[in-house]
């Protein structure tokens, strides 16, 4: 009784960012639209699921890897590498076909933790001003409450509005007995909180996947948030705990 329970609660307070079946990328919520191209890193993923259409973000971290969710899994992934307006054919885009999805093996679907997904194109990104790679954290590397760090993504700006182009908003890093309040399922060994709740900043449906780069480095990536709420704290999986799954996979 208690296993279902929590899963009730779950599927009522829970909401993995995906963008709607069929609908169009958005904003971050409370954010600016980036100067094009300057995000080199940033991937779009679009996702075919049975006859339904995801969307997700990513982020490169080798000429052949593209970092994202667990949960952005599907039958067959498209990623879109150096692109501004996702409505566009930008002459700087790069459309691959993914190869092979890696999600990590303990994933659970239920709970989200180990939400992480290495995705291996089917040939290498050529690198240009326009597209680059992200450097990812140390396994050793903690982040500490109160530090500022960026997210960008194509995820709506409210319950119902939408943009193309690709958005970023400063989040702070908030204590985990604040986030272990709000969602029974948090993790801090594999979860990071962002988002203070007095402040109309978050990332929202179509967020999933994106990185949250602090100082530079990329130290988290996009996982869930509240049901139909766009109010902060939100969840990220904490990359650093997750290094030496990631460079395993790579090889």
């Amino acid at each position: 009784m208690a296993l279902m329970i929590q899963r009730l609660v779950v599927g009522l307070l829970l909401w993995t960012f995906l963008l709607p079946p069929g609908g169009w990328a958005g904003e971050i919520i409370g954010g600016w639209e980036v100067r094009p191209h300057s995000r080199p890193y940033m991937a779009f993923l679009h996702i075919q699921r049975g006859d339904k259409i995801y969307l997700c973000g990513g982020f490169l971290v080798a000429k052949n890897f593209v970092l994202t969710a667990a949960h952005c899994q599907g039958d067959s992934i498209t990623v879109v590498l150096g692109a501004h307006n996702i409505q566009q054919q930008e002459r700087s885009q790069q459309v691959i076909r993914v190869r092979r999805q890696i999600p990590h093996p303990q994933y659970n679907t239920e709970t989200l933790n180990n939400d992480i997904m290495l995705l291996q194109l089917s040939s290498n990104a050529m690198l240009t001003r326009e597209v680059g790679l992200v450097r990812l954290t140390t396994g050793k590397h903690r982040v500490l409450p109160g530090t500022v760090c960026k997210v960008a993504g194509w995820g709506m700006t409210s319950l119902n509005t939408r943009t193309d182009t690709l958005r970023e908003v400063n989040l702070s890093v908030v204590s985990n007995r604040l986030c272990q309040k709000r969602y029974w399922i948090y993790v801090p060994s594999t979860m990071l909180c962002l988002g203070n709740p007095k402040y109309p900043k978050s990332t929202y449906k179509g967020d999933s996947g994106s990185p949250l780069v602090c100082r530079g480095v990329a130290e988290g990536i996009v996982s869930f948030g509240a049901y139909k709420s766009i109010t902060p704290p939100v969840g990220f999986t904490r990359i650093s705990h997750f290094v030496p799954w990631i460079k395993a996979n790579m090889c």
